[in-house]
Protein backbone atom coordinates (compact mmCIF):
# COMPACT_ATOMS: atom_id res chain seq x y z
CA UNK A 1 0.00 0.00 0.00
CA UNK A 2 2.73 2.49 0.95
CA UNK A 3 4.73 1.66 -2.03
CA UNK A 4 1.50 1.75 -4.30
CA UNK A 5 1.18 5.47 -2.88
CA UNK A 6 4.83 6.40 -3.89
CA UNK A 7 4.41 5.04 -6.84
CA UNK A 8 1.40 7.07 -7.99
CA UNK A 9 2.73 10.04 -6.81
CA UNK A 10 5.59 9.96 -8.59
CA UNK A 11 3.85 8.84 -11.84
CA UNK A 12 1.54 11.95 -11.31
CA UNK A 13 4.03 14.38 -10.98
CA UNK A 14 5.94 12.78 -13.78
CA UNK A 15 3.00 13.44 -16.32
CA UNK A 16 2.68 16.82 -15.36
CA UNK A 17 6.61 17.76 -15.44
CA UNK A 18 6.47 15.60 -19.32
CA UNK A 19 3.55 18.19 -20.26
CA UNK A 20 5.40 21.21 -19.30
CA UNK A 21 7.79 21.73 -22.06
CA UNK A 22 8.19 25.60 -20.72
CA UNK A 23 9.37 24.17 -17.39
CA UNK A 24 11.85 22.32 -19.18
CA UNK A 25 13.24 25.07 -21.27
CA UNK A 26 13.62 27.00 -18.44
CA UNK A 27 15.26 25.14 -16.29
CA UNK A 28 18.28 23.90 -18.62
CA UNK A 29 18.40 28.18 -19.82
CA UNK A 30 18.68 29.46 -16.34
CA UNK A 31 22.10 27.54 -15.60
CA UNK A 32 23.37 27.86 -19.19
CA UNK A 33 23.16 32.06 -18.59
CA UNK A 34 25.26 31.48 -15.22
CA UNK A 35 27.44 28.82 -16.54
CA UNK A 36 28.72 31.02 -20.12
CA UNK A 37 27.49 34.84 -19.16
CA UNK A 38 28.17 35.50 -15.73
CA UNK A 39 31.01 32.21 -15.60
CA UNK A 40 32.81 33.47 -18.75
CA UNK A 41 32.66 37.49 -17.54
CA UNK A 42 34.00 36.09 -14.01
CA UNK A 43 36.19 34.34 -15.27
CA UNK A 44 38.33 37.21 -16.36
CA UNK A 45 38.81 38.26 -13.00
CA UNK A 46 38.48 35.91 -10.46
CA UNK A 47 41.21 33.22 -10.38
CA UNK A 48 39.81 29.87 -10.03
CA UNK A 49 43.13 28.18 -8.60
CA UNK A 50 45.92 25.89 -10.28
CA UNK A 51 44.98 23.68 -13.09
CA UNK A 52 40.98 24.86 -13.63
CA UNK A 53 39.59 27.45 -14.83
CA UNK A 54 36.98 29.76 -13.42
CA UNK A 55 34.07 27.83 -15.54
CA UNK A 56 34.62 24.64 -14.55
CA UNK A 57 35.26 26.06 -10.77
CA UNK A 58 31.50 26.72 -11.12
CA UNK A 59 30.12 24.02 -13.28
CA UNK A 60 29.70 21.89 -10.57
CA UNK A 61 27.87 24.88 -8.69
CA UNK A 62 25.61 25.49 -11.71
CA UNK A 63 24.21 21.87 -11.13
CA UNK A 64 23.58 22.84 -7.66
CA UNK A 65 21.55 25.81 -9.26
CA UNK A 66 19.88 23.41 -11.91
CA UNK A 67 18.68 20.97 -8.65
CA UNK A 68 17.86 23.51 -6.50
CA UNK A 69 15.68 25.63 -8.47
CA UNK A 70 13.81 22.41 -9.83
CA UNK A 71 13.66 20.37 -6.18
CA UNK A 72 12.18 23.58 -4.23
CA UNK A 73 9.81 24.94 -6.90
CA UNK A 74 8.72 21.22 -7.36
CA UNK A 75 7.20 21.54 -4.17
CA UNK A 76 4.50 24.08 -5.46
CA UNK A 77 2.66 21.00 -6.84
CA UNK A 78 1.43 20.65 -3.22
CA UNK A 79 -0.14 24.32 -2.99
CA UNK A 80 -1.76 23.53 -6.06
CA UNK A 81 -3.12 20.26 -4.62
CA UNK A 82 -4.44 21.96 -1.59
CA UNK A 83 -6.37 24.68 -3.84
CA UNK A 84 -7.85 21.77 -6.31
CA UNK A 85 -8.49 19.27 -3.03
CA UNK A 86 -6.48 16.30 -4.68
CA UNK A 87 -4.22 17.26 -1.43
CA UNK A 88 -7.50 16.41 0.88
CA UNK A 89 -8.04 12.87 -1.07
CA UNK A 90 -4.91 11.88 -0.71
CA UNK A 91 -4.61 12.69 3.33
CA UNK A 92 -7.71 10.73 3.76
CA UNK A 93 -6.45 7.63 1.97
CA UNK A 94 -5.15 5.09 4.63
CA UNK A 95 -1.55 5.68 3.74
CA UNK A 96 1.29 7.07 5.83
CA UNK A 97 1.82 10.81 5.54
CA UNK A 98 5.25 10.11 5.28
CA UNK A 99 4.47 8.12 2.14
CA UNK A 100 2.87 11.42 0.31
CA UNK A 101 6.32 13.12 1.42
CA UNK A 102 8.47 10.05 -0.32
CA UNK A 103 6.47 10.18 -3.12
CA UNK A 104 6.48 13.86 -3.55
CA UNK A 105 10.07 14.41 -2.99
CA UNK A 106 11.48 11.45 -4.98
CA UNK A 107 9.25 13.13 -7.92
CA UNK A 108 11.29 16.10 -7.30
CA UNK A 109 14.60 14.52 -7.28
CA UNK A 110 13.42 12.54 -10.53
CA UNK A 111 12.76 15.65 -12.37
CA UNK A 112 16.22 17.65 -11.53
CA UNK A 113 18.22 14.64 -11.69
CA UNK A 114 17.21 14.69 -15.37
CA UNK A 115 17.46 18.17 -15.45
CA UNK A 116 20.84 18.38 -13.77
CA UNK A 117 21.91 15.01 -16.04
CA UNK A 118 21.39 17.54 -19.56
CA UNK A 119 23.48 20.10 -17.74
CA UNK A 120 26.80 17.84 -16.95
CA UNK A 121 26.47 16.36 -20.41
CA UNK A 122 28.05 19.84 -21.03
CA UNK A 123 31.20 19.31 -19.52
CA UNK A 124 33.16 18.90 -22.88
CA UNK A 125 32.60 22.07 -24.07
CA UNK A 126 34.10 23.34 -20.75
CA UNK A 127 37.30 21.27 -21.11
CA UNK A 128 36.76 19.26 -18.46
CA UNK A 129 37.28 15.31 -19.05
CA UNK A 130 34.73 12.80 -16.52
CA UNK A 131 35.18 8.91 -16.62
CA UNK A 132 32.05 6.98 -16.55
CA UNK A 133 32.56 6.46 -13.14
CA UNK A 134 32.87 10.20 -12.36
CA UNK A 135 29.83 10.67 -14.19
CA UNK A 136 27.71 7.76 -12.80
CA UNK A 137 28.99 9.25 -8.94
CA UNK A 138 27.95 13.47 -9.97
CA UNK A 139 24.62 11.49 -10.70
CA UNK A 140 23.99 9.97 -7.83
CA UNK A 141 25.09 13.19 -6.20
CA UNK A 142 22.29 15.06 -8.64
CA UNK A 143 19.73 12.07 -6.96
CA UNK A 144 20.58 12.43 -3.31
CA UNK A 145 20.60 16.63 -3.44
CA UNK A 146 17.71 16.67 -5.10
CA UNK A 147 16.01 14.27 -3.23
CA UNK A 148 16.83 16.54 -0.19
CA UNK A 149 15.92 19.49 -1.36
CA UNK A 150 12.83 18.21 -2.26
CA UNK A 151 12.08 17.40 0.85
CA UNK A 152 12.91 21.03 2.38
CA UNK A 153 10.43 22.65 0.26
CA UNK A 154 7.91 20.34 0.73
CA UNK A 155 8.04 20.98 4.34
CA UNK A 156 7.84 24.59 3.97
CA UNK A 157 4.58 23.85 1.78
CA UNK A 158 3.46 22.50 4.27
CA UNK A 159 2.69 25.70 6.25
CA UNK A 160 1.33 27.40 3.65
CA UNK A 161 -2.17 27.74 1.55
CA UNK A 162 -1.72 29.70 -1.15
CA UNK A 163 0.46 30.17 -4.12
CA UNK A 164 1.35 33.86 -3.52
CA UNK A 165 2.54 32.97 -0.04
CA UNK A 166 4.58 30.66 -1.14
CA UNK A 167 6.12 32.15 -3.48
CA UNK A 168 7.36 34.92 -1.52
CA UNK A 169 9.04 32.86 0.92
CA UNK A 170 10.75 30.51 -2.12
CA UNK A 171 12.19 33.75 -3.39
CA UNK A 172 13.65 35.20 0.33
CA UNK A 173 15.09 31.50 0.33
CA UNK A 174 16.63 30.32 -2.80
CA UNK A 175 18.80 33.19 -3.99
CA UNK A 176 20.49 32.94 -0.30
CA UNK A 177 20.99 29.51 -0.29
CA UNK A 178 22.76 29.69 -3.49
CA UNK A 179 25.09 32.35 -3.02
CA UNK A 180 25.54 30.35 0.61
CA UNK A 181 26.42 27.07 -0.61
CA UNK A 182 30.30 27.80 -2.24
CA UNK A 183 28.71 27.42 -5.31
CA UNK A 184 30.61 30.76 -6.75
CA UNK A 185 33.48 31.12 -4.39
CA UNK A 186 34.46 28.90 -0.96
CA UNK A 187 32.72 29.03 1.25
CA UNK A 188 36.47 29.25 3.40
CA UNK A 189 36.38 32.46 2.00
CA UNK A 190 33.32 33.80 3.87
CA UNK A 191 33.43 35.64 6.89
CA UNK A 192 32.54 34.08 10.11
CA UNK A 193 28.99 34.24 10.19
CA UNK A 194 28.27 33.22 6.80
CA UNK A 195 30.05 30.26 6.67
CA UNK A 196 28.18 29.31 9.68
CA UNK A 197 25.10 30.04 7.77
CA UNK A 198 26.94 28.31 4.66
CA UNK A 199 27.44 25.09 6.46
CA UNK A 200 23.62 24.86 7.94
CA UNK A 201 22.84 25.13 3.94
CA UNK A 202 22.48 21.24 2.59
CA UNK A 203 23.23 22.78 -1.26
CA UNK A 204 26.76 23.57 0.69
CA UNK A 205 27.72 19.60 0.62
CA UNK A 206 25.84 18.69 -2.31
CA UNK A 207 27.90 21.20 -4.04
CA UNK A 208 30.99 20.09 -2.53
CA UNK A 209 30.86 17.05 -3.13
CA UNK A 210 29.92 17.15 -7.04
CA UNK A 211 33.16 19.18 -7.00
CA UNK A 212 35.52 16.57 -5.16
CA UNK A 213 33.61 14.15 -7.60
CA UNK A 214 34.14 16.02 -11.07
CA UNK A 215 37.28 18.59 -10.80
CA UNK A 216 40.56 16.83 -11.24
CA UNK A 217 41.51 14.87 -8.11
CA UNK A 218 44.27 16.89 -6.55
CA UNK A 219 42.32 20.53 -7.85
CA UNK A 220 39.10 19.07 -6.39
CA UNK A 221 40.86 18.30 -3.17
CA UNK A 222 42.05 21.72 -3.11
CA UNK A 223 39.07 24.09 -3.87
CA UNK A 224 36.57 21.82 -1.92
CA UNK A 225 35.50 22.97 1.63
CA UNK A 226 34.88 19.11 3.08
CA UNK A 227 35.48 15.50 2.44
CA UNK A 228 33.10 14.00 -0.37
CA UNK A 229 32.60 11.14 2.37
CA UNK A 230 31.40 13.84 5.23
CA UNK A 231 29.71 15.27 2.50
CA UNK A 232 27.41 12.37 1.60
CA UNK A 233 26.46 11.77 5.22
CA UNK A 234 25.56 15.17 5.77
CA UNK A 235 23.07 15.16 3.02
CA UNK A 236 21.56 11.77 4.07
CA UNK A 237 21.04 13.07 7.50
CA UNK A 238 19.58 16.10 6.44
CA UNK A 239 16.98 14.23 4.00
CA UNK A 240 16.14 11.71 6.81
CA UNK A 241 15.43 14.97 9.01
CA UNK A 242 13.25 16.95 6.02
CA UNK A 243 10.86 13.64 5.35
CA UNK A 244 10.47 12.86 9.29
CA UNK A 245 9.64 16.94 10.32
CA UNK A 246 7.63 17.09 6.79
CA UNK A 247 5.60 14.21 7.89
CA UNK A 248 4.86 15.04 11.23
CA UNK A 249 3.44 18.39 9.58
CA UNK A 250 0.98 16.63 7.38
CA UNK A 251 0.10 14.79 10.36
CA UNK A 252 -1.28 17.94 12.25
CA UNK A 253 -2.44 19.62 9.03
CA UNK A 254 -4.60 16.23 9.09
Amino acid sequence: MEFNAIYVIVVREFKKFIRERSRLFSAIARPLLWLFIVGGGMSRIVPAGEGVSYIQFIFPGILGLTILFSSIFSSISIIWDKEFGFMKEILVAPVSRFSVVVGKATSGMIISTIQAVIVLGLFPFIGLQLSFVQFFSAVLICALLGFTIASFGILLASYYESYESFSVIMNFIVMPMFFLSGAMYPVKLLPSVLKIAAKANPLTYGIDALRNVILPMETGRMSSDFSIYSDVLIIIAIAVVFVFVGGKAFERKQ
